[in-house]
């Protein structure tokens, strides 16, 4: 029985595109037909609900009520992939409640698969945010992504600052987000539906659309090097390893063939 796998999104700066990451991943565990679920705490109003109602609920990090509605359900949840999706300010103080919840230390006794997606944007601010939150992520899957939102570089004017910051957590890997055209990204905001949705010209009803087929072609463009990023990370092999009688199989399906 495959164990439960929680990715946690966040930063402790606004304006990261937090919520974009998350509806990435979304969409990719989809396409690689791994049963998963995600929480907004952008309570009460939530974004990354709009664009995935069907499998998003809006929740209070900070109550314990709905902290109890996440991770009291982590073991018979259909959905073995957990995401949530964490309000801007609140990455450490989240670290620091799964850390005195005992979360973290069920993670580090390899009975919960957990892994950090630190957003960062384009300052040194966001950069100062590791030092807080690496402290709190022990054994875990740390992902430190720098999204391109926009045409500001990531420090690498200057390598010293860069490289003091980066090479801080020894198993950090960086995953790297570009920019997504424009009127392309506004665009699917209007749409109010899944990227996958807005590529494939379907509406939130799943229904045929008339979604402009060059701003699609952004969209799919940007969709797949993306993906390309976490297919590099082996994400899905994280959140679903391969046992020993998944290989067998795999392994006696292509001696067959």
């Amino acid at each position: 029985m495959a164990r439960p796998a929680v990715i946690l999104v966040g930063a402790d700066k606004g304006g990261v595109g937090k919520t974009t990451i998350a509806r990435t991943l979304l969409d990719y565990f989809g396409a690689h037909n791994t049963p998963t679920r995600a929480f907004d705490t952008e309570s009460p109003r939530g974004t990354l609900k709009r664009f995935h109602p069907g499998v998003t609920e809006v929740v209070d990090v900070n109550s314990v009520l709905d902290q109890m509605k996440i991770f009291d359900t982590l073991g018979n949840a259909e959905a073995k992939v957990t995401i949530i999706d964490v309000r801007a300010g609140l990455l450490s103080s989240t670290l620091q409640a799964l850390n005195d919840i005992g979360f973290i230390e069920s993670a580090k006794k390899g009975q919960i698969t957990f892994a950090v997606f630190h957003i960062l944007g384009p300052s040194i601010a966001s950069l100062e945010e590791i030092a807080e939150t690496s402290r709190f992520v022990g054994d875990a899957s740390y992902f430190l992504v720098k999204n391109h939102i926009n045409d500001t570089p990531f420090f690498e004017w200057d390598p010293v600052t860069y490289d003091s910051y980066f090479k801080q957590i020894k198993r950090a890997e960086e995953i790297t987000i570009p920019k997504l055209n424009e009127m392309a990204c506004e665009q699917v905001e209007v749409a109010g539906v899944p990227y996958v949705s807005f590529v494939a010209n379907k509406n939130a009803k799943g229904e045929a659309s008339n979604y402009s087929f060059v701003l699609r072609g952004y969209v799919r463009h940007w969709l797949g090097n993306v993906w390309g990023e976490y297919d590099r990370v082996k994400l899905v092999d994280l959140v679903s390893p391969k046992t020993e009688s998944n290989v067998r199989q795999v392994a006696s399906k292509a001696s067959a063939g």
